[in-house]
C-alpha cells in the first residue's frame, strides 16, 4: 500500500472540530479515509478520586500515550489495522468500545498536540487549524461539559482558566501560522463548515482517484 495522504486537524476547545470532522468524513467511504484521534490515547486517570479528577490536567502533552499514538500512525502507514480502546473521559455511564482503524488512502490525524509532537507533525501532508474567539469557544465548552460530561459550572470554569487556555496558548497557538488552512469558526452555521469540507474533499478525491 502506498503512503496515505495525511491530514492533521487541530483546534481549540470549542472550535467546532467535532462537527468539522463529521462533515469531512461524510464525503468519503470507510475504504477511502481513516481517522485516528489523539483523545483515544489518554493515559487512564480512572483511578483518581472525583476531587483529584477535577484538578488533574488533561491538557498537557504528558497526559497522552505519545509513543503508542505515534506507533499506531506508523502501523497504518505500513498497511496494518490497529485496535485501540475508545476513551470515554472517565464517564462511568459509557462502556468503551474497541476501535478498529483500517489503513486507507487518506488518513486524518486529529488532536490538540499533533503539531507539538514533532514526530507526528513531520508525517502530515496538510494541516488544518480550527479556531474560535475565546468567548464563543467558552460558551460551546460549557454546554458540552455541563450537559455531556456532568461537570459543575465551577469545575468547568476551573479547567478552562487553569488548564484549557494555558495549554492552547503554549502548545497549539504557536503553530497556527504554519498551517495550510486556518478556519475561524465563530458562527454556528453548518453550511459554512460543510462548504469548507466539500472543497477539501473534492480536491482530495482527485488526488486519490
Amino acid at each position: 500500500m502506498n503512503k496515505p495522504y495525511v491530514i492533521g486537524i487541530a483546534g481549540s476547545s470549542g472550535s467546532g472540530k467535532t462537527f468539522f470532522l463529521k462533515s469531512f468524513l461524510n464525503h468519503f467511504s470507510e475504504e477511502e479515509v481513516a481517522l485516528i484521534s489523539q483523545d483515544d490515547y489518554y493515559i487512564p486517570a480512572n483511578t483518581k478520586t472525583k476531587e483529584e479528577n477535577k484538578l488533574y490536567n488533561f491538557d498537557l502533552p504528558t497526559a497522552i500515550d505519545r509513543s503508542t499514538f505515534y506507533q499506531h500512525i506508523k502501523d497504518l502507514f505500513d498497511g496494518k489495522s490497529i485496535f485501540q480502546k475508545e476513551y470515554t473521559f472517565n464517564n462511568p455511564d459509557i462502556t468503551p468500545k474497541i476501535l478498529q482503524i483500517n489503513p486507507a488512502p487518506i488518513l486524518v490525524v486529529e488532536g490538540l498536540f499533533i503539531f507539538h509532537y514533532e514526530e507526528v507533525n513531520e508525517l502530515l501532508d496538510y494541516r488544518i487549524f480550527l479556531d474560535a474567539d475565546e468567548r464563543v469557544a467558552l460558551e460551546r465548552r460549557l454546554r458540552r461539559d455541563l450537559i455531556e460530561r456532568g461537570y459543575s459550572n465551577e469545575d468547568a470554569m476551573y479547567k478552562w482558566v487553569n488548564h484549557v487556555v494555558p495549554s492552547y496558548n503554549q502548545y497549539l497557538l504557536p503553530h497556527k501560522e504554519a498551517c495550510d488552512l486556518v478556519i475561524q469558526n465563530n458562527i454556528d452555521d453548518p453550511e459554512i463548515i460543510q462548504a469548507f469540507t466539500s472543497d477539501i474533499a473534492e480536491t482530495l478525491r482527485k488526488r486519490i482517484g
